[in-house]
């Protein structure tokens, strides 16, 4: 391990390093933007590899694989899709995709690199690794704007997909449900990089991240927490209520009350907070599932969030696996229950999720890990040119179909301003 004191660095020196990594075929980069959270946000990482000549292929050959690495002091970098709510339960996902990311994929790096305190260590092969960055160039420029992106659902279309709902919960079928709808351009060659520095400036987040996947890219901008271990001590942070910031701190204020007495809000959350307090009493100690903050309100750049805190102790014998397993997908993006919740929104969404509602994450050698919820994210193929984001609301009876195609846009806000795009 070297280490260095970020004052002897560049003040460029993330920049380039970032776009250092970007060159590699696997690539993972969590960055927490210096925010506050409850609970701590994302720890600041870059990993790279040339190659991963292994990784497991779906949620049952991780803990198998992660066992063949003991011994190695690399974290296992990666990502789950969506998709691998089909591995959990007796479900299926036939909508339209043009991303094609594998369903789960994990990498122990070549080279890492943390930012700790004041100073920066590398890891692994350290050789030639800091000229190797100090030698990256910068572009001179921005890219060309994407001029436009086209819904997958028109507007019209998703209006009726949520009175559907709404009748769908009137019967009995569930109770919320998480309906989203993606965009999408044939965008040629863009700047991965670039773009993903622009959105975390737009949009900086305690959860944010970069991946690369040989030829796929996540540029993710993602204020929510899925579910970390720490020791025995499992956290899991559902975001559900969202309102746009006020444009003087009076009018902020009154925003803020405005996001905290709403009822429709409170209940989303609740319904949301007791599903992941069933999902993880499957895996903790009896009795230690505890709820230390409920309808917390939190500011980010462009919106208010409410966000809750569930905690719990988990069984010793238990892992990583067991609890993805438990947990996943996050109960913030389905609905609840959340079985029929999935089994809806395959029939009203148009798109296959892929990395958006999966989860982008690190385990640790001992065991702890740490997962966000990946909303608020570009994903992107460089082979094929095609640009992709998701966004969505969760629908409750109470919902006003042109309202929650409001809180859609407005989370797609960052993205579009980032893109320099319109919806057409």
């Amino acid at each position: 391990m070297l280490t260095f004191p970020l004052t002897q660095l560049p003040a460029d020196f993330r920049a380039r390093a970032l776009r250092w990594a970007a060159g590699f075929a696997h690539c993972a980069y969590y960055e927490p933007n210096d925010l506050p959270y409850p609970g701590g946000p994302f720890r600041r990482l870059l990993a790279v590899a040339d190659s991963a000549p292994y990784s497991p292929g779906n949620l049952g050959e991780l803990p198998a694989w992660l066992e063949g690495g003991a011994g190695s002091k690399a974290p296992a970098c990666g990502f789950i899709s969506y998709e691998v709510k089909d591995e959990l339960e007796a479900l299926s996902s036939t909508n339209h995709s043009e991303l094609a990311w594998p369903v789960l994929h994990f990498f122990r790096p070549l080279t890492w690199l943390t930012w700790e305190g004041d100073q920066l260590e590398i890891h692994g092969e350290t050789a030639g690794v800091l000229a190797a960055i100090a030698a990256t160039p910068l572009p001179a420029g921005p890219p060309p704007a994407v001029a436009a992106v086209a819904p997958r659902m028109p507007r019209a279309d998703y209006l009726r997909a949520v009175e559907a709902v709404r009748e769908d919960i009137l019967d009995g079928e569930v109770y919320e449900l998480n309906l989203c709808q993606e965009f999408t351009a044939d965008a040629g060659q863009l700047d991965p990089v670039d773009l993903f520095e622009r959105l975390n400036a737009a949009s900086p987040a305690p959860f944010a991240g970069f991946v690369r996947h040989e030829s796929h890219f996540l540029l993710c901008a993602s204020p929510e927490r899925f579910v970390r271990r720490t020791g025995p001590e499992l956290l899991s942070q559902p975001i559900k209520g969202t309102i746009a910031r006020g444009t003087s701190p009076e009018q902020d204020e009154i925003q803020r009350q405005t996001l905290l007495q709403d009822e429709k809000e409170r209940a989303e959350n609740l319904m949301i907070v007791d599903l992941v307090r069933n999902d993880l009493a499957r895996v903790a100690q009896t009795g230690t599932v505890r709820v230390p903050e409920l309808f917390g309100l939190y500011p980010f750049r462009h919106v208010w969030q409410m966000i809750s805190s569930i905690t719990a102790r988990l069984q010793p014998s238990l892992g990583v696996a067991d609890v993805l397993g438990a947990a996943f997908p996050m109960g913030s993006m389905t609905g609840a229950p959340k079985i029929r919740a999935m089994q809806l929104i395959e029939h009203y969404e148009r798109s296959r999720r892929g990395l958006y509602s999966g989860s982008l994450g690190l385990i640790w050698p001992n065991g702890d890990f740490d997962f966000n919820v990946v909303i608020r994210s570009l994903q992107y193929r460089q082979d094929t040119g095609h640009l992709s984001f998701q966004v969505g609301s969760a629908i409750t009876y109470d919902s006003v179909p042109e309202r929650e195609y409001a809180e859609c846009l407005l989370k797609a806000r960052a993205i579009l301003e980032v893109l320099g795009a319109e919806v057409r």
